[in-house]
This record gives structure tokens, sequence and C-alpha cells, in this order.
């Protein structure tokens, strides 16, 4: 009777390659839809607006851009720092379940900031994070915006820093019309639970 045992299989150079472009969808256009790929490749980077749509085109068979503006429209896929600092699109599904996960590598970017770390050390960020949800629950907001909100607010703290800080505390997603396909505004955000009318996964 022959013997089963485990074969260690080295996957040379090659086959890895391969095997990582196939998971990305990048050996051959999938006949998947821009929310099924989004959700496949768990998040595209979109810290360049229109970059998403080229990614999707170089994936997808009879990919329309507007079919992803319609999706932003529509909240089943969102802008929002969630891997790291930078600008992620995220389905929404995956927004609320990765943002509370990723929080805590978030927060450690907060405290090594360069620039805002510095103008945080010590200051109780709490009522600061409520006024700010408090504002973006009434309509999303420019950066510029919260700024001179807090400015007026808290004169003596430094309002680009506690935006900073808000931004992280509350993941901000960016709103349309930032950034359809056919047109764009300056960025304006709100929170994520905000916008997508539910809360995040409480253990993700």
């Amino acid at each position: 009777m022959r013997e089963n045992r485990a074969v260690d299989v080295v996957l040379s150079q090659r086959a890895l390659n391969r095997a990582t472009l196939a998971r990305q969808l990048l050996l051959e256009r999938a006949g998947l839809t821009p929310l099924e790929t989004i959700a496949h490749l768990v998040g595209m980077q979109a810290q360049v607006p229109h970059n998403p749509y080229t990614a999707l085109w170089s994936r997808l068979d009879g990919f329309r851009p507007e079919s992803l503006s319609e999706l932003l429209e529509r909240r089943e896929a969102v802008r929002i720092g969630v891997m790291r600092g930078t600008i992620h699109l995220v389905t929404a599904a995956d927004c609320l379940l990765l943002r509370p996960l990723m929080q805590p590598v978030l927060e450690a970017q907060l405290r090594r900031h360069g620039e805002h770390a510095p103008s945080l050390r010590g200051v109780h960020l709490e009522p600061i994070v409520e006024l700010a949800r408090t504002v973006l629950a009434e309509k999303p907001r420019s950066g510029t915006e919260l700024r001179a909100i807090f400015a007026e607010r808290f004169p003596d703290l430094n309002a680009a820093a506690l935006t900073h800080a808000c931004q992280i505390r509350l993941a901000f997603v960016q709103v349309p019309p930032r950034r359809l396909w056919s047109r764009s505004t300056q960025v304006r955000s709100t929170t994520a639970e905000s916008w997508l009318g539910r809360p995040f996964v409480a253990d993700p």
C-alpha cells in the first residue's frame, strides 16, 4: 500500500508572480461586477481619485466608468483612509468591518505624525471629537470649514492637528461628487457611520 506523505512544494519566482497577478485579476479581464471586484481585492488604492477607474478598466470586461460613480453615489462603495494613512476605495461592508480593525494602526500613526503629534500632546480630544461628530452629522464639511470651526471654538489649539485627529478618530469618508468620473469638487467629508447609516462592526 502506498504511503501518503505531505510534499513541500516551493513555487518558482515565475509561478509566484503568475499566482499573484491572477489573484489581482491582472492576467486576463474578469466577468465580475465592479463591486465584486472591489470586494475581491479588499480595497483599491484611491489616493489619486481617478486611479480606481483605470484599475477596474484594466481588470474587467466591459467596464463603464459611470458604474463606479454610481456605486459611490448609492453609498455601496466609499473612499476612506482604512489600510493606512492613504485613501482606499472599499465596499461599504468592508469599510464597516476593516476600519475598526485597523483603528489601532491609525492611532499609532497619529501619535507618530511628525507635524501634528507635538500639537496634540496633552490635549483632551473627546470634546473636540464630539463637536466634529455633531457638525459633520449636519452636512459634509471641507477641511477648511472644520479648521475654521476649531479655530473659533479652541483658539489656543492647532486647528489643523485637531482636524487630522478627528479624521482618524471618526473615520472620515470623502463624499461625492468627489471623485465621480464626469465631475468632481473639493474634498468634503463626513463620518462613515453617518454616511452609511450603519454602525461599525463591534468585534471585527
